[in-house]
């Protein structure tokens, strides 16, 4: 069983720290906000099933997660760009798998999607059903996308991610990473904070 969850890992990259700190240090901050993606998204989901009790949570949620997405695309971006720039420390480093690249600008696309038509039903309230059903089938889509862009980092997301937070293995700027994804997430504690009393149709 061990030895097929790590097949689906098509991070190989992971295992091998590059020569040059920028291309690991963006490697590990990538994977830092992965793994508190996933514990928010895991929040977000559990409201699902139990939507009606729970869309003030899942609305609070969202907003929560909208500054961590999208520093997540930042450095996944950059990333990508470097290495099409013919960057020598990020050629050096490789591309993700096949899989990765093919299922990566679904991923991105349909995130954008996802939050987008979010933001537009908590503004205009959940009884929109164009806007509800737009979030709803984006949902669908971004989830069977997510499932395999997930699977491909099952394994070295959890390695990748501690990095930075594990004395032995820091390096150059692991302190500046590790204020940013605090800085972020904190970042989406406020704009919930201040968005909330805002979106009177939610009935607070």
């Amino acid at each position: 069983m061990i030895d097929a969850v790590r097949r689906l890992d098509l991070d190989q990259a992971a295992d091998r720290p590059p020569e040059e700190p920028g291309v690991e240090g963006n490697r590990r901050l990538t994977a830092a906000l992965g793994a508190v993606l996933l514990v928010l998204l895991a929040i977000e989901g559990g409201t699902i099933p139990l939507l009606s009790q729970l869309e003030p949570v899942h609305v609070i949620v969202g907003l929560i997660l909208i500054p961590v997405v999208l520093l997540k695309l930042c450095t996944t971006f950059y990333r990508f760009s470097r290495y099409y720039l013919n960057i020598p420390a990020y050629r050096r480093a490789g591309p993700p798998h096949p899989l990765m690249r093919v299922d990566g600008p679904f991923v991105v696309v349909l995130t954008v999607a996802l939050f987008a038509s979010g933001v537009a039903l908590a503004v205009a309230g959940h009884h929109n059903n164009t806007l509800y059903a737009i979030h709803k089938l984006s949902f669908v889509a971004w989830f069977v996308a997510m499932t395999v862009h997930v699977l491909g980092h099952l394994i070295s997301l959890p390695r990748v991610a501690r990095r930075d937070w594990s004395g032995h293995t820091r390096i150059a700027g692991s302190r500046t990473r590790q204020a940013v994804v605090l800085g972020v997430v904190a970042a989406g504690f406020a704009l919930a904070l201040a968005v909330w009393p805002v979106l009177p149709t939610w009935g607070h």
